[in-house]
């Protein structure tokens, strides 16, 4: 009994002397403690719910945002991209780089400035692939791709054309608006795919995206696409603290015209003067080591010079 008691007392004391040294360790003197203030005073992580405006809308086309599943869907989508930051942040700065073409594009086309915002919640304006197998910056699948007059093959995919996807998402947007009368609708068919959002539509006999029981994705897609739109509009409301260089810029190109077969994009870019990887990055279309010809002239982007330095784009 005595050992007992004295086993537990020893547990005790030294309990009291780990939490002592526990506490020791992470006492911060005063001094200490203003050097971390003063490298830190430009960073503020507060935990709160981002401001919704009393009203919103998308593509011209207003958002019932005083029902109560609208609104704590687009709550839920601007709290994922106010407080994920690193991928926010990069996002952010990418839309330097493409929204100036994106834009001028989409007003070519006549279709809604709002819907560059469909390219961010895609792909967040990269070259990615969906484990779907969607591609490029409007993550098309490959034969809506081919309807929309893409070019996809082994060694040219349009769909990582920044220009030719873009256009391409213009024309089967308008052909989604004429078939289903707005354009909520019809990003809910670019996502869900239009005979999937027509079955929905017949069944559930309702004609209003806010209205329908969807599947998650679908149901998140256009309060993702809206809450992006909300945050580039107001960044500072979002807290979105950029200057001006904090945005990539566009590389300076010219284009070329090229109608014969290129055996070898690398001496390709070598003639041209021009790194293999500046090549690939300003034609990221361009998915094999050669281009073959196919009777069409391809266009293809050329830096203006070789490895510009940054502070010559900022």
């Amino acid at each position: 009994m005595k050992n007992r008691i004295a086993i537990i007392i020893i547990m005790l004391l030294l309990g009291t002397i780990g939490l002592c040294l526990i506490v020791k360790s992470g006492d911060i003197s005063d001094d200490d403690r203003e050097n971390i203030k003063e490298n830190v005073s430009f960073y503020h992580n507060t935990l709160a719910t981002p401001p919704i405006p009393q009203s919103v809308q998308f593509c011209g086309e207003n958002v019932p945002i005083q029902t109560y599943w609208v609104r704590e869907g687009l709550e839920k989508e601007l709290i994922i991209h106010c407080y994920q930051h690193s991928r926010t942040i990069q996002t952010f700065k990418r839309s330097g780089r493409f929204f100036p073409e994106i834009e001028k594009i989409l007003k070519e086309e006549g279709v809604p400035e709002d819907l560059k915002y469909v390219c961010v919640a895609e792909s967040n304006l990269e070259n990615v692939v969906s484990p779907a197998k969607a591609s490029g910056y409007w993550q098309f699948m490959e034969s809506t791709g081919k309807n929309y007059g893409l070019e996809i093959n082994t060694t040219v995919d349009e769909r990582y054309h920044i220009e030719k996807s873009t256009r391409a998402a213009c024309k089967y947007f308008k052909d989604l608006y004429k078939k289903f009368g707005s354009w909520t609708l019809a990003a809910a068919a670019y996502n869900m795919g239009e005979n999937g959002l027509q079955r929905v539509l017949t069944e559930q006999e309702e004609n209003n995206y806010w209205k329908l029981l969807l599947n998650t994705e679908t149901s998140r897609y256009v309060s993702r696409i809206i809450s992006y739109k909300l945050m580039f509009e107001q960044p500072e409301l979002y807290g979105v603290q950029f200057t001006k260089t904090d945005y990539y810029k566009p590389v300076p190109y010219k284009e070329i015209s090229v109608d014969s077969n290129i055996a070898s994009l690398v001496t390709f870019a070598k003639d041209q003067k021009i790194l293999y990887r500046e090549l690939k990055e300003l034609n990221p279309w361009l998915r094999g080591k050669s281009l073959p010809q196919k009777g069409t002239p391809y266009i293809i982007r050329i830096p203006l010079k070789s490895e510009f330095q940054y502070v010559e784009l900022y």
